[in-house]
């Protein structure tokens, strides 16, 4: 079969790799229908992040069970399933807790030694822990299908952000961060009841996305004189409810400065760089609380399926370039230069 792997920064490449193959008895082997490029592949293809030559690569996927080990029992050949970007086992005190993501037998789509997402199938370990049955009818539809694709990881995590930082109705909410997750944030919030939503972002192109999400306000500005922006808006107060959607310093000093008094921040950035300019003086002199990290999403993928069944909410806009598998590296450079936002994959 054909998958993308990474054999140095900026050399991501789509070649024969061996077909998947039941290897436990909790095992499916997956047919992939779609697939996409997310921002945090690019601190790989950037050299920020280490990968050995010739390792897969992707962690966001939705297909079909092509085979079931014998121990299956909650999928069969033919199911139209989704994956998290996380595996789990679904029987741990974790996954009983829902941190799904701290599963000590789970691991990352990509990781040494397991299958990447961006390829034609996927060996799925833990199948009735992991992955999420969708209705087969979704497969012909493919607004719907993309829309879905957004559950296995940008859908979920920017709800993550929106949970942590206690969005409720009524909220007054920031998202710092223009990018897919930010955007999924801004929907989040909206879901949750958010009343007015100030999305951060210089790229008209994704704040028109963001609006039509739900965010009320737009700030182009960075850093001090973004907090100086959003506390305009607010009246000189900031934000009972501040997402942080990005991971570096910068925006994590932006969301601290934008955060009103006794009020919380979700992070959910993959934290890159020496440091993230956290001063924790400044968030305990004015109670602010920090809530976040890697999102569970296989734990909110049943509550956020049935909204986009329904259309409820429509991830999909997220996705502004669709290649083939071929593609891939040239979908690479498109993000990583900002051409595109997300890029999906149709093996």
């Amino acid at each position: 079969m054909r998958a993308t792997v990474i054999h140095a920064p900026h050399d991501i490449r789509v070649q024969e790799v061996p077909d998947p193959a039941i290897q436990r008895p909790t095992d499916v082997v997956l047919r992939v229908l779609r697939a996409c490029i997310c921002g945090s592949d690019l601190w790989a293809y950037r050299g920020e992040s280490a990968r050995q030559p010739g390792q897969r690569i992707g962690h966001e996927f939705l297909g079909i069970v092509e085979e079931a080990g014998a121990e299956v029992h909650g999928f069969a050949v033919g199911d139209l399933v989704v994956a998290p970007f996380v595996w789990s086992d679904g029987t741990c005190a974790y996954c009983a807790e829902g941190l799904t993501t701290s599963c000590p037998q789970g691991g990352f789509w990509g990781s040494v030694g397991s299958d990447g997402g961006q390829g034609e199938a996927v060996r799925v370990p833990f199948a009735d822990g992991t992955l999420v049955k969708l209705p087969a009818a979704a497969a012909s539809d493919d607004h719907l299908l993309t829309a879905l694709l957004a559950l296995s990881d940008v859908l979920g995590t920017g709800h993550h952000a929106a949970v942590g930082a206690g969005v409720k109705p009524g909220s007054t909410v920031a998202v710092v961060g223009d990018g897919a997750v930010g955007l999924c944030g801004v929907m989040a919030a909206k879901r949750l009841g958010a009343e007015r939503i100030i999305a951060l972002g210089r790229h008209t192109v994704r704040t028109d996305i963001a609006r039509t999400f739900g965010a009320t306000d737009v700030v182009a500005e960075r850093g001090d004189a973004a907090v100086a922006a959003v506390r305009d808006l607010l009246g000189g107060e900031g934000a009972h409810a501040v997402i942080e959607a990005v991971g570096t310093e910068e925006s994590m000093r932006t969301a601290v400065g934008i955060t009103r008094d006794g009020g919380s921040i979700g992070y959910v950035g993959v934290p890159h760089g020496s440091g993230t300019g956290l001063d924790l003086g400044v968030m305990f002199d004015r109670n602010i609380a920090l809530r976040g990290g890697v999102a569970p999403v296989r734990t909110y993928i049943p509550e956020l399926l049935p909204d986009v069944l329904s259309g409820t909410i429509d991830p999909s806009p997220v996705f502004d370039l669709a290649i083939g598998l071929d593609e891939v590296p040239a979908g690479y450079k498109a993000m990583d230069e900002r051409t595109a936002l997300k890029v999906l994959i149709t093996p």
